[in-house]
Order: structure tokens, then C-alpha cells, then sequence
């Protein structure tokens, strides 16, 4: 009985880093900018949402954070090769960051449904997550463009592309509690006793 619990935390990390490397390789899919907006629409923003939705709050807020940390050292993993500090004092940077929040606000939702979240859970979920990088990104760049009315006029653009990655990334969740409730949605849910 003693050996699961020993394995336990390094499933968890084991899941964190393929999360955070999951999150990674969407940024292979280059973004590409709508109506003059200065922030680029990406593929990749929907990597912390599944993170939020599949490991839960802790560990995919963990997992998103630790890729953040990765691009904040150097590393060119945000979508078109971007790394170090400037993509965080850029015009993306408010929503960059969100993310974090938003795989948490996701997992907490998310963990509330256990053992089997149905779609209508995930799907609110979701988009709580994305209204909380919203919440985050649309002031931090008026604050970085000097116009919150621009920026929030300009944020419209992503409506439908987020619309459409939230529906995806919901039914692949479904999926996956489906498929496997006693191992990742199980050990979310010890997360949240212990937590």
C-alpha cells in the first residue's frame, strides 16, 4: 500500500511536465493577427484550458506556470518562436499570463464534477477560463497601448476563434474523464481533499 503513494508524486510531476510540454508544441502553430489587433491570435492558449480541465487546478496551473517559466528564461516556446521577458511586457502579456489563472479557475470548476464532469461542465468551465484570461489580458494591454476602449474593441476578433478552441478542448476532456476517471481525474480529486 505504501508503493502507490510513493508513486503518486511523481505521476503528478510525470503529468505537470507532458502538460507544460503539451502546451509547448502548440506553439509550433504560428499565431496571426486580426484587424490591426496587436496581440496574435494562437492555437496555443487552449493548452492551459485542457490542462485546467483534465489535471485540475493545482497540477494545471502548475503546468502552465512552469511552461511560462521556461519561455520567461529564454526559451522560444510561446507561438512564432517568441521567449524571454518581452512577450510578458508586450501587448500579449496581460494574457499570457492569464493563463495560469485560467487553468485554475478551469481545474476548481472542473473538480467540483468529479469523478465524471459532463460536457456542460466543461464547456462552462472553459469559459470561465477564458473570460478570466479576458479579465487579465483586455486591461493589460489598454494599459500597454494607452487605450482600454481599443483594446477591448480589438479583443472581439478572438471571440470566435476562442469560441471554437473551447468547444474542442471540452469534448477531448469529456474524452479523457471518460477514458480514464481512476487515474487523472482520480488523482485530481485527491488534490483537492488534500488541498
Amino acid at each position: 500500500m505504501s508503493a502507490p503513494r510513493q508513486a503518486a508524486p511523481a505521476a503528478n510531476l510525470a503529468r505537470t511536465v507532458v502538460f507544460a510540454a503539451f502546451i509547448a508544441v502548440l506553439g509550433i502553430f504560428p499565431g496571426f493577427y486580426l484587424g490591426g489587433a496587436a496581440v496574435p491570435v494562437v492555437l496555443q492558449n487552449a493548452g492551459p484550458l485542457l490542462a485546467g480541465s483534465i489535471l485540475g487546478a493545482r497540477r494545471g496551473g502548475a503546468a502552465t506556470l512552469l511552461f511560462l517559466a521556461l519561455v520567461a528564461i529564454g526559451l522560444p516556446l510561446l507561438s512564432g518562436g517568441r521567449g524571454g521577458i518581452a512577450p510578458f511586457i508586450g501587448p500579449s502579456g496581460g494574457f499570457v499570463v492569464g493563463w495560469v489563472a485560467a487553468a485554475v479557475v478551469v481545474g476548481l470548476i472542473v473538480q467540483r464534477s468529479l469523478p465524471k464532469p459532463g460536457l456542460f461542465v466543461l464547456l462552462a468551465a472553459n469559459v470561465a477560463g477564458v473570460a478570466v484570461d479576458y479579465l487579465i489580458g483586455i486591461p493589460y494591454w489598454g494599459l500597454v497601448i494607452g487605450d482600454l476602449r481599443t483594446a477591448a474593441l480589438q479583443s472581439l476578433v478572438f471571440l470566435p476563434g476562442d469560441a471554437v478552441k473551447l468547444v474542442a478542448v471540452s469534448l477531448v476532456a469529456v474524452a479523457v474523464h471518460r477514458a480514464v476517471p481512476a487515474d487523472l481525474t482520480g488523482s485530481a480529486r485527491r488534490a483537492t481533499a488534500e488541498g
